[in-house]
């Protein structure tokens, strides 16, 4: 069955050089499986294809690792994004029936970000663009990134929103207190990333965003960070207190967000993404390197749909969003 993940990451010897610098120290401190995963980052040849063939995932699509641009100033943000972008746009090239890419876009500089996604999608058949969160405590919901969301809009394509740290005072008040290394993974992959991704996309419904931009896709990772099993409470919390908006907090959710499980591979979060986005919203990913593809291909292994279900996780609902072509 053919198999399409969508949160898999990739870096640049600029990027390795600027903001990744600090997370592949702490891989190297760590040591383990960790210290590998430089080398695979940077990897999009031959032995991240052989990777990939060896768990049957015939696609990858590609998005620069975190924490991206976003917290970087406009004019730096511009140029990391433009290498980054090219570099993924030589892989795309080079391997058309394996790789399909993310633009990564400079925050930052919204109607430069907003020209970088037309170009890369018009140009080098990017299929969307993938932001790390937050510019400096400014999130989407902010109209100065409108040019961004109205640009995605026009062009059908989605913007798959990945975890970033939360804002320095939120990262200070609750996840200060504990050593650097438990602080990192308490604030990012242990938790924080999780619910700031779902914070973000609540600011963008709250706001109206939504309503304002109702043809606007958003992908967000993680087994839909935390909010599937939140819907109904926000529903119900609210419920007093929305009128300036259209829908329901969780119709606009379930309108306009898709959700990849990557990352998590257990069977009782996939079930309550399942019962609350259905199956028509949910696609497969790894997130790679940061779990190993045999770990995504045992979960497919592992868990009961019907094969129709399956196909949609795996690749059809895929299709569908970024427009890719079966090869």
């Amino acid at each position: 069955m053919r198999t399409i993940t969508l949160e898999e990451h990739f870096t640049t010897p600029a990027f390795r050089s600027g903001p990744g610098k600090k997370r592949e120290e702490q891989a190297a401190k760590m040591g383990g499986p960790l210290a590998a995963i430089a080398a695979k980052l940077v990897d999009v040849g031959d032995s991240r294809i052989a990777e990939m063939d060896a768990a049957g995932i015939d696609m990858q699509v590609l998005s620069l690792n975190a924490p991206g641009t976003e917290q970087l100033e406009a004019d730096a943000a511009v140029s990391l994004a433009q290498e980054a972008n090219e570099f993924l746009a030589a892989a795309v090239k080079k391997y058309p029936k394996r790789f399909a890419g993310l633009a990564i876009l400079p925050t930052a500089a919204p109607e430069k970000a907003a020209q970088e996604l037309e170009r890369l999608v018009r140009d080098n058949g990017f299929v969307g663009a993938n932001i790390h969160g937050h510019n400096r405590g400014r999130y989407l919901d902010d109209k100065f990134y409108w040019p961004i969301l109205e640009r995605a809009e026009a062009l059908g394509v989605p913007i798959y929103l990945h975890p970033t740290i939360p804002p320095q005072a939120v990262l200070d008040a609750s996840f200060g207190g504990f050593s650097p290394l438990v602080t990192d993974l308490f604030s990012g992959p242990g938790w924080g990333w999780h619910i700031e991704t779902a914070i973000h996309v609540l600011r963008m419904v709250f706001s109206g965003t939504l309503d304002k931009h109702p043809r606007l896709k958003l992908i967000i990772g993680h087994m839909g960070e935390m909010l599937p099993v939140m819907l109904r409470r926000i529903d119900e919390s609210s419920a007093n207190d929305v009128d300036h908006l259209k829908r329901a907090p969780s119709r606009a959710i379930l309108d306009q967000v898709w959700i990849t499980n990557s990352g998590i591979f257990s069977e009782p979060p996939f079930l309550a993404a399942l019962t609350t986005f259905g199956i028509d919203r949910i696609m497969f990913s790894v997130d790679y390197p940061y779990a190993p593809n045999s770990m995504g291909r045992k979960f497919l292994d592992t868990i009961s749909l019907a094969p129709a279900d399956m196909e949609k996780l795996t690749h059809k609902n895929a299709d569908a969003l970024l427009k890719l072509k079966a090869t």
